[in-house]
């Protein structure tokens, strides 16, 4: 018959010849350390911490003398594993602290403001710049080739940020910006936009974005809005002016006073876009593109990729549209491009604000679906009802005009959720240069499928519906795996 023995009584574990003593629960002695076949539990006196703890799971009676018909039990004490040595704790690094505001903060939006004014105001124009080359200097040309020249620029504009960015992070952004002005200025002087402007571009665009992360994180997509509205000012601006020079002065020398506009603004940009954290140490100025195994990361660029991949096709063929159907004269063409950047300024601008409150990948979808809703009920219909083209053209032009807008101004914060500020750069830049393939054939795809579908525009839109669906799909996704199933949450 067995009996229970209580820890408490020190008379049995001195009578009792089979009762192990092996933790000391019965002596004031220094236990003695209990040695198992794959186990150890060292006696001494370490601090205890998350790998040396030693986890006591149970206590349980156990027959020692089972096989001999003895009646003693004995307590055997159940222990796991633990580790032979003890590792020292993690020391955890300071936690990047932001102005979220003050002078210095807001000048580099401004900065910001006046390189994206120089550099998406060009690229906002291709429109006009389109319509005008294939009714003139290119007009023995099919659209599907016209479009190579714009979508090269576009690529160039995105691709070269896989370099940029990791310098950045590694440099900071004043000889980015420096070269890049260069470039940008000389390129449109030179006529050759589509190659140095679009290298331009890319060198002022990657530092303007990243240098406002350094500054702002909860007012970031607020910041980061207001300073994208430059490209939708630069967006109006420039149609108009081309409007009026074009037909007065010729394309030269229309182009040449844009160049010498670009020029000032970059000046400005030069003189205010400014980094404030310190590099990290040992970053590289080379790309990595392993950051792909980011599951959020990985996706979210998809989204990114097939939104871009739509972007740039209604802003390159409305012009082109509303000529070749008879919408307007010439003038109303070029001002609905000048329509689309208007209503983008606001859609670059609240989108961001919202984006702080409900979040930004919220915020994403719920333009991506605006985008959706423009191209079906108001765009499609225009290609079909002659009798309503000028009010629905103007209609899409308005709503299309301010849901794409948050796509600039959405995606730098929608990838800086997913990374630490000091590789922003990095992060930033590598998506954007897989997006640059998209960017590179959207514009020439749809120009291919307008010449195949004989000048319908039916076909160009599908392909554009069907972009912003696949993002719109990849953009929800990685809001599931970050804020779950919850209508409300916040990611």
């Amino acid at each position: 018959m067995s009996s229970t023995i209580s820890p408490g009584s020190s008379q049995h574990a001195e009578t009792s010849p089979h009762l192990r003593d092996d933790i000391g629960l019965f002596s004031k002695k220094e236990p003695i350390p209990y040695q198992g076949e794959n186990e150890r539990v060292s006696t001494s006196r370490t601090p205890v911490t998350a790998t040396n703890r030693l986890d006591i799971e149970k206590d349980t009676l156990v027959d020692e003398n089972a096989s001999s018909g003895g009646s003693t039990t004995a307590i055997r004490r159940t222990v796991t594993p633990v580790a032979a040595s003890v590792t020292q704790p993690e020391v955890l690094q300071p936690k990047a602290e932001y102005p979220e505001g003050g002078l210095r903060a807001w000048l580099v939006v401004c900065g910001s403001f006046s390189g994206m004014f120089a550099c998406f105001g060009l690229m906002n124009t291709v429109g006009v710049l389109q319509a005008y080359v294939s009714a003139h200097q290119l007009a023995e040309y099919d659209s599907s080739s016209i479009g190579w020249i714009f979508s090269i620029y576009i690529f160039l504009s995105f691709f070269c940020g896989v370099q940029i960015g990791p310098i950045f992070d590694a440099k900071g952004p004043r000889w980015l910006v420096f070269w890049g002005s260069i470039c940008l200025v000389a390129g449109t002087f030179g006529l050759a936009n589509s190659t140095a402007g679009g290298v331009g571009t890319s060198l002022i665009f990657t530092p303007a974005v990243s240098s406002i992360a350094h500054f702002f994180s909860i007012k970031r997509g607020t910041a980061t809005g207001l300073a994208a509205t430059g490209g939708s000012v630069g967006g109006v601006v420039f149609p108009l002016i081309l409007q009026r020079l074009l037909i007065s002065i010729g394309w030269t020398w229309a182009i040449r006073i844009m160049a010498f506009i670009d020029l000032f603004l970059v000046c400005i940009a030069n003189l205010l876009i400014r980094s404030r954290l310190p590099p990290r140490p040992g970053g590289s100025v080379w790309p990595d593109f392993r950051i792909f195994r980011q599951l959020n990361f990985a996706v979210t660029t998809a989204g990114v990729y097939f939104m871009e991949w739509g972007l740039f096709i209604p802003l390159t063929y409305i012009s082109s549209w509303a000529l070749d159907n008879g919408v307007g004269n010439q003038a109303f063409a070029f001002e609905l491009l000048a329509i689309l950047n208007a209503a983008s300024f606001f859609g670059r601008w609240i989108p961001g604000y919202a984006a702080d409150v409900i979040g930004r990948f919220n915020t994403m979808i719920i333009t991506m679906f605006l985008c959706l809703f423009s191209l079906l009920v108001f765009f499609i219909p225009a290609t079909v009802v002659p009798d309503c083209r000028i009010v629905l053209a103007v209609l899409f032009s308005i709503f299309f005009g301010f849901a794409s807008g948050s796509n600039i101004s959405l995606t730098p914060v929608c990838v800086g959720q997913l990374c630490d500020v000091e590789e922003y750069g990095r992060y930033y830049a590598t998506c954007y240069t897989v997006v640059s393939v998209g960017c590179l054939t959207g514009v020439p795809i749809a120009g291919e499928i307008l010449t195949r579908d004989g000048g319908n525009y039916r076909g160009l839109i599908a392909f554009t519906v069907a972009c912003y669906a696949a993002g719109t799909v990849c953009f929800a996704f990685v809001r599931v795996r970050r804020g779950g199933w919850g209508f409300f949450a916040k990611a």
